[in-house]
């Protein structure tokens, strides 16, 4: 009795990767829900109430100092050579890097643009707004704080909001909403949360973050990754249009101009001039002859065999006969016969 083996889970994973690249019939594309306006407003609220706590040099700067005067990185030695590593996750290069290539690999297997050109929309409202916000308050880091207990606003710094954070909560996060299915979603949301929170705390325990940038570095990514439904519309004409591009390019570069066909010039039926009779068209008449059958002849010249001059061979003893004609003429006449 034959057996089928049971499929492990590896083993289905290889088997989805030898198919064929296929474009999806349906891609889920998420929209501006109710649901989602709700958390835009009120992470957009928390940003807004971290920006004007530190502006007014409230508990939270107390808190910041708190923390630096703590050193948390002589606290917990051991673990630094980790968190110099960890906190790499949160570099804009080298994580735009890695996303890059497992969305890229994605766009390639689905034939679709939209996961590439909705991490290249994702990090430019990145730089955009976390760049702003940056040398807009010009915050200094607790390495070059000048006063203790100020906030260190507008002295030229670029460290409010924290760029690893919100580089974090969005280079990670993008692979949660471009999820395929509801489960990979919920598990990637919650993965990008504990990077980006780790990535946050790395920050704050080697000294180069306050805790109020942490919290504003995160609210700054959420607030892009929320964002991102609007900007679905844009993405989808881009995607698009390159499309388009890529057939011209394909097409002008594959095929040869063709060439200019003639246009044919309609003939008008010649008129007979008035008062006179136009003459009857002749009927084809069909010839009484049979059609010979095709000759083949040797390569080169040839001439009718009648057309042919007889030649005496060279050395031969026979005389030359003048009075021998071609074939086909007529024949002489026939000569008296003498006696003798």
């Amino acid at each position: 009795m034959r057996t089928e083996r049971n499929l492990t889970r590896l083993d289905r994973v290889f088997a989805r990767l030898d198919r064929e690249p296929e474009r999806p019939a349906h891609i889920d594309v998420p929209k501006m829900s109710r649901h989602r306006v709700v958390l835009f407003t009120a992470t957009l609220a928390f940003y807004l109430a971290i920006v004007w706590a530190v502006v007014i040099t409230s508990w939270l700067v107390r808190l910041d100092w708190q923390v630096m005067f703590f050193r948390p990185y002589q606290q917990w030695a051991g673990i630094h050579w980790f968190v110099d590593y960890y906190v790499v996750l949160g570099q804009r290069g080298p994580t735009a890097v890695m996303v890059a290539a497992w969305l890229g690999w994605r766009s390639w297997r689905q034939h679709t643009l939209r996961p590439l050109l909705t991490l290249g929309a994702s990090l430019l409202l990145l730089n955009i707004t976390v760049g702003a916000a940056k040398l807009g308050m010009g915050r200094l880091g607790p390495h070059y704080a000048t006063v203790i207990g100020s906030n260190e606003m507008g002295l030229g710094g670029d460290i409010f909001p924290s760029g690893h954070t919100a580089n974090a909560v969005v280079t990670w996060g993008i692979l949660a909403y471009l999820a395929s299915t509801p489960r990979a979603r919920r598990w990637l949301s919650a993965a990008s949360a504990v990077t980006s929170l780790g990535v946050g705390m790395s920050t704050v325990y080697l000294g180069t973050h306050w805790l109020s940038d942490v919290l504003l570095g995160w609210a700054a990514g959420l607030l892009i990754l929320l964002a991102l439904p609007w900007c679905e519309p844009f993405i989808a004409r881009a995607e698009t249009w390159l499309f388009d591009l890529r057939d011209r390019l394909r097409d002008r570069r594959g095929r040869p101009l063709p060439a200019p066909v003639p246009v044919p010039v309609p003939l008008k039926p010649r008129t007979a001039p008035a008062g006179d009779t136009p003459a009857p068209e002749r009927e084809p008449v069909a010839s009484g002859r049979q059609p010979r059958a095709p000759i083949h002849l040797a390569p080169g010249p040839h001439t009718a065999r009648s057309e042919r001059t007889p030649v005496t061979p060279v050395g031969s003893r026979r005389p030359p006969h003048s009075d021998r004609l071609p074939r086909g003429t007529a024949t002489p006449a026939a000569r008296p016969l003498t006696g003798g």
